[in-house]
């Protein structure tokens, strides 16, 4: 009979390293232009959201950076459906198109100078395109690094993806500094900060070629029925329970790679007073660290389990948090305000690296790129994207400059509760959850 044959001998996967690459690019485009729209948030709101207050354009500007995240939940249904039913290949070849044009949008939209009101309304469309694809983004290639992982190293294979947008951090922050360097402030705020978005857009066909050669999974390919999308619809919505503990566990990870990454050049510039050139070399040096501890963590992971590793970094981070960001608003200098980047950078490497492993272990695998996409995409839209804004808005109600310090907090004790609770027998790699779905093929 062929069911069994497929199953078990499913088409091998030529080279993992160039499947890592080709699934990975469009994690590079998607980082990349998130935290350029975070660096330069400043000039982007005068250019869009022009305001006689700084405060209130820096708040619009990180208001439509999260009002796009929100797109997240709904590209992960309506794309992780699609990927499930028609394949990770095409799915993933799909939301790049979309990415990119978003991108598109953003790079090329005249500033409210020149067209009014239509301005700003163009850039959150084009906002709401890059959330939509996002959402699923993500998902579709940690479930695609699963299915091609060697037996017993899911979690080193899947912490990829995470380390594929640092790479995007560091270019990004390398553009950043070479500009800030060559251009006046002024004329970087005027339209300076344009350009490494067009240098996005430059890269955009390179990324279509090198998604356009994925190979299919072995693991997709042996499955005997792929589910229709109402099917994948009703699957999700049975299984909502272990959707909102993924996006509890997510939440830590989107957080701190949100507060390090979008946030931090806008924190060490408008807060600490320190200067561009400053706050981009940390960037710089976080993205860098960020590369490096996530397949430590993913791999640690899958040697002494997903709990230990997720319950210590969530604990570190619940009772570092504030103190690390008192200690440095004391008296801000770029030595401590590396320090401190440094210290979430291990926490996020780490944990991230775990945490992909995990979220793709706890869902059912008919559905895998839904039910994860949406625990992520809940996890960055609610919590991950709005940490820029809430750090805003909390430093400007408590007048304390260490207050983001709580926000890392309270996503640190949401994971703690998650974790304990999908982890409550106490397995080592695969949690005792009634939902746990069967190893992929090849396992």
């Amino acid at each position: 009979m062929a069911g069994p044959a497929a199953s078990t001998n499913p088409p091998a996967i030529k080279s993992r390293i160039g499947a890592i690459l080709r699934a990975t690019s469009g994690n590079f485009l998607e980082q990349f232009d998130f935290f350029l729209f975070g660096f330069y948030a400043a000039a982007i709101g005068k250019a869009f959201f022009p305001s006689s207050d700084e405060t209130a354009s820096l708040l619009n500007t990180f208001g439509v950076f999260w009002l796009g995240a929100l797109m997240r939940p709904v590209g992960a249904i309506v794309l992780g459906a699609y990927i499930d039913r028609i394949g990770r290949r095409q799915g993933l070849i799909v939301t790049l198109a979309i990415m990119a044009f978003g991108t598109v949008v953003i790079a090329f939209c005249p500033s409210y100078a020149t067209i009014g009101i239509a301005a700003p309304i163009i850039v959150l469309v084009g906002r709401l395109l890059q959330g939509f694809s996002a959402g699923v983004e993500l998902g579709g290639v940690s479930v695609y690094l699963s299915e091609i992982s060697t037996p017993g190293n899911r979690g080193f294979y899947t912490s990829f993806q995470s380390s594929s947008q640092q790479v995007a951090i560091f270019v990004a922050s390398i553009l950043g500094y070479i500009l800030s360097e060559v251009m006046p402030a002024d004329t970087v705020a005027d339209w300076g900060w344009r350009i490494p978005f067009f240098v996005g857009c430059l890269i955009i066909p390179l990324i279509f070629v090198l998604r356009r050669t994925l190979e299919e999974t072995p693991a997709f390919l042996a499955m005997k029925k792929h589910p229709t999308a109402s099917e994948v619809f009703a699957s999700a919505l049975a299984n909502w329970r272990i959707v909102i503990l993924g996006m509890m566990i997510a939440i830590l990870t989107t957080t701190t790679f949100y507060f390090v990454t979008v946030y931090t050049p806008t924190f060490g510039k408008t807060v600490l007073k320190l200067s561009t050139q400053d706050a981009l070399l940390v960037t710089l040096l976080v993205a860098v660290t960020n590369f490096f501890w996530n397949p430590v963590g993913g791999a640690l992971s899958d040697r002494i389990g997903r709990k230990p590793v997720l319950l210590t970094i969530a604990g570190l981070s619940l009772v570092t948090a504030y103190p690390a960001l008192h200690w440095l608003v004391a008296a801000p200098s770029f030595g401590k305000l590396l320090a401190v980047e440094m210290m979430f950078s291990f926490y996020f490497g780490v944990y991230s690296g775990t945490m992909l492993g995990a979220l793709v272990e706890i869902v059912p695998a008919d559905v895998r790129t839904t039910c994860f996409s949406l625990a992520f995409a809940l996890a960055a839209a609610l919590f991950g994207t709005f940490t820029p804004f809430a750090s805003t808005l909390l430093i400007e109600h408590t007048g304390d400059k260490a207050s983001p310090g709580f926000w890392l907090m309270l996503a640190a004790l949401l994971g703690i509760i998650a974790a304990s609770t999908v982890y409550r027998g106490g397995g080592k790699a695969v949690p005792t959850y009634d939902a746990v779905p069967e190893p992929v093929a090849g396992h």
